[in-house]
């Protein structure tokens, strides 16, 4: 019988907590859950009265050397008592695991739990903290890089566009929309004075869905899976464009997010020309992420993406925001 090739394959629990319990002497009671699959496969492994978090990488979605950048980035900032999900070593000191499933070897990797919940609205004191922290990261990785991807016009507006182009066809109207609003803001970011807009280590995906918060208002950033090179303040941009995706009372909404950046400015100052490109920066990520979900449909968003999804996302969201801003 012909034993056919996978694109991608969910690994046993059962299996993987064996696989764990040997390769970071874990009590044979060990208990390995998964929690989602998704780009990146997370599991929740619980051993004794400790948790962690295991996150397997899609075959071919970060390379063993990406993965070491990234966490470098986290071990960098836990020297600096920022509150990020950590790496942890196995028992010989390593942070990598290679895994042979079924389409290929997997890269995995062990990160502290982060204590708390996720929350889908929070408080304005909340969302200060979050603003600080964001600051107190930017503050570590400004003028620093990675050896990752850089986050330029061109890969988050062209290159999103063209994964995009597959499932929309261009003579739509949100496509049309689309095509148009891509010109304008390559346009707007030519113009831009990058003598004001500070470059470094983004994280670029800081929302209510990557960070947990406890009882006692502790927060813990995590999933750095996007961190790459760009303006620092596209994590601020993305935050914002998050927040009035998730606070649809505009007065709500508009005070959070000043509470984010008064958080933000009480560590590190925002510039002028900074807050002039957020809007724009905002709707670039739409793009890029629009992209992302068109680039991983075999083995992640095949379960809702198609050209209906894909057209209320330009109109419910995209074109909205490019609306409430006053942008074009």
């Amino acid at each position: 019988m012909i034993v056919f090739p996978v694109i991608s394959s969910n690994l046993s629990p059962v299996y993987l907590g064996i696989f764990l319990q040997e390769k970071y002497s874990f009590d044979k009671n060990t208990q390995c859950h998964l929690l989602k699959a998704g780009i990146n496969h997370t599991y929740l492994v619980e051993n004794q009265n400790e948790k962690f978090i295991f996150r397997i990488y899609s075959l071919n979605w970060r390379t063993k050397n990406e993965i070491l950048e990234e966490i470098n980035l986290l071990n960098l900032l836990k020297t600096q008592n920022i509150s990020v999900s950590y790496p942890i070593v196995d028992k010989t000191k390593n942070y990598i695991q290679i895994l042979n499933a079924p389409e290929g070897e997997r890269f995995g990797v062990m990160f502290s739990y982060a204590e708390g919940e996720k929350l889908l609205s929070f408080s304005e004191e909340a969302h200060f903290n979050i603003g600080s922290m964001m600051a107190k990261i930017h503050q570590v990785t400004q003028n620093k890089n990675l050896e990752r991807i850089n986050y330029t016009p061109q890969i988050l507006l062209i290159d999103s566009l063209k994964h995009l182009e597959k499932f929309l066809p261009n003579d739509t109207e949100e496509m049309v929309f689309m095509l148009s609003t891509q010109q304008y803001l390559l346009s707007e970011f030519l113009k831009a004075n990058t003598s004001e807009i500070r470059q470094g280590i983004v994280h670029l995906d800081i929302w209510f869905d990557n960070l947990n918060i406890t009882k006692d208002n502790k927060i813990t950033i995590f999933d750095f899976d996007f961190c790459g090179n760009g303006w620092l303040c596209i994590d601020i941009a993305y935050y914002i464009l998050q927040l009035n995706s998730t606070e649809r009372d505009e007065p709500i909404c508009k005070s959070k997010v000043q509470s984010f950046l008064a958080g933000y400015e009480s560590i590190k100052k925002i510039s002028i020309e900074e807050k002039r490109i957020l809007p724009m920066l905002g709707v670039s990520l739409y793009f890029f992420y629009l992209g992302i979900q068109c680039q991983r449909f075999d083995n992640w968003s095949n379960t809702f993406l198609n050209e209906n999804y894909l057209k209320r996302f330009i109109n419910l969201l995209v074109k909205r925001y490019f609306d409430l801003n006053g942008l074009g």
